[in-house]
């Protein structure tokens, strides 16, 4: 498996462009958090049937998938487990709480189409092709390369 840096260094060579990290510094969270609604979206039945014990918390497709996703980040290291977890779980009560005030899903659509024209128009500015279309494990880089180039550990 690739190190962190090895990822990141792989994505940034499609993202030089100012424009085009701006883009992304907007638009991956908003894809991001829109997919976490997206799985909240999902109906639970099989997950209330199937799990032997009684546990609120897995009893949503969000935080299942972000249980499994959470792994590839540990691969990479422990802080960035912990960042991710942290954004994981940052973006479930926020998507708990926007489903309590608007109707979660039609609301996650409309932030997952916006932000992904977007995104792709950033790549347009870039002229170089979205990392993704090399390799699927990109769209997880996405999320963490922003936090570490807005916190400046890269």
């Amino acid at each position: 498996m690739k190190t962190a840096k090895q990822w990141f260094d792989d994505y940034a060579v499609s993202h030089q462009n100012e424009t085009n990290q701006l883009v992304h510094y907007i638009c991956v969270p908003l894809i991001f958090f829109s997919v976490i609604g997206l799985l909240m979206c999902i109906p639970n039945t099989f997950l209330e049937n199937n799990i032997g014990l009684y546990n609120p918390l897995l009893e949503n497709w969000a935080a299942v998938i972000g249980v499994i996703i959470s792994v590839f980040y540990l691969r990479l290291g422990f802080w960035y487990f912990l960042e991710m977890l942290f954004v994981i779980l940052l973006c479930i009560v926020g998507n708990f709480w926007l489903g309590n005030n608007l109707n979660l899903l039609y609301t996650s659509i409309i932030i997952f189409v916006v932000a992904w024209i977007g995104q792709f128009w950033g790549h347009k500015v870039e002229g170089k092709k979205p990392s993704f279309a090399k390799d699927l494990q990109f769209l997880l880089i996405g999320p963490l390369w922003v936090i570490q180039k807005l916190g400046k550990k890269k």
